[in-house]
């Protein structure tokens, strides 16, 4: 038996692939603990065991500001949020490798605490890559925004007395839970690993499924983080499915303030289960999304908010599975014609069905896990 803490920001998206891989820990006999900011941690992982570290209030992604684009986004995201997160996050990650004494760190890409302490104790760690942004040096076309990013991660090495490479990418192990059928070719990481999606099982949540009516289903969906932001977006959505009476449309209003007589509301759904029963998916780009959606097959209507969505709408596009929307301009006319272009075009499902090939070789948590195992 061996232990493995896992190190992990407060965000569901970056939580759900390893609570799938510590499952299949926890299976072959392997010990796992948590270590993450409070009470979130052990909401997303509901795990037995976790470590506190940080405030999880202080960093709940509902508190960044509405709005943001392009480089001022990149800006906050590091400035505001990540170097702050892995501050905050050190004294915590270092009680729990005392406590733990683990064999192995894995240390979500998001959570440089993990990499910084485990550096700093010689313990081997590998990056948990929940999606695939940074695999592709987005930053390399901006050779100056790419030296303000190390300069950040300077600063964390030294206040921290850690002297170690970049803290996004373990030079051991980098798994990545997507497959180079999605993200194109990516070169010169020799330790990424593409294991495909790790998708684990969702919290029950009632549906009255009677109410789906043998039309192709188009679900309309932009996550858990996004009520207020997308109330605009999901209006439209519904506008825009009202006017197909060819399909069903279903669309996921947290808040409860939508309204339609055609098209089926509902403040929450069991994702992953909607999903199998789907034509095609509108959403955000959020990697949980999109990974479930393509594991079945399934075209994508992407309109991105924020931080990687973007680039894994590019991603969705470039392989032929889906179109992308302007999120905060889009029309229900243009969505109108942009689902009956996903459905009714073969070459979109074609492709989305070779993603999910792709998916389905790649072996996604046993894979995961073999290679963890390899590293001790």
């Amino acid at each position: 038996m061996s232990r493995f803490l896992l190190v992990v920001p407060p965000l569901t998206g970056h939580v759900a692939p390893l609570r799938a891989v510590a499952a299949e820990l926890l299976r072959r006999g392997h010990d796992v603990a948590w270590c993450g900011p409070e009470p979130t941690t052990s909401e997303l992982s509901r795990a037995g065991r976790v470590y506190a570290a940080g405030d999880a209030l202080e960093f709940a992604v509902e508190r960044r500001p509405e709005g943001l684009r392009g480089f001022a986004a990149l800006k906050f995201l590091w400035e505001q949020y990540l170097v702050p997160l892995a501050d905050a996050m050190v004294p915590g990650v270092e009680k729990a490798v005392a406590d733990f004494r683990p064999d192995v760190v894995i240390a979500d890409q998001q959570a440089f605490a993990g990499a910084l302490v485990a550096s700093r104790r010689a313990v081997p760690w590998v990056t948990s890559a929940s999606t695939s942004t940074e695999l592709g040096d987005p930053l390399r076309a901006l050779p100056k925004v790419a030296a303000w990013v190390e300069g950040l991660q300077d600063g964390l090495r030294a206040r921290h007395r850690v002297s170690c490479g970049d803290l996004r990418f373990s030079p051991r192990l980098v798994l990545a839970f997507t497959t180079v059928t999605l993200t194109g070719p990516i070169g010169g990481m020799d330790a990424v690993r593409f294991v495909g999606p790790a998708l684990p099982p969702a919290p029950p949540v009632g549906f009255s499924w009677d109410r789906l009516d043998g039309r192709p289903l188009v679900l309309a969906t932009l996550g858990t983080a996004n009520a207020a932001l997308g109330r605009r977006f999901l209006s439209e959505c519904v506008d825009a499915l009202a006017a197909m009476p060819e399909v069903q449309g279903l669309v996921v209003d947290p808040t409860g303030e939508l309204f339609s007589d055609e098209v089926l509301l509902a403040k929450r759904i069991p994702q992953a289960e909607v999903v199998r029963k789907a034509a095609a998916v509108i959403c955000h780009g959020g990697h949980n999304t999109v990974s479930e959606s393509l594991a079945s097959g399934l075209p994508l209507v992407i309109a991105p908010i924020r931080d990687d969505q973007s680039m894994l709408a590019q991603q969705v596009e470039a392989a032929g599975a889906g179109l992308r929307l302007r999120f905060d301009r889009v029309k229900a006319p243009d969505i109108r014609r942009t689902i009956d272009e996903v459905l009714t075009e073969p070459a979109y499902a074609a492709a989305a069905a070779r993603v999910r090939a792709s998916f389905a070789a790649a072996g996604g948590v046993v894979a995961a896990v073999d290679h963890l195992e390899s590293v001790l």
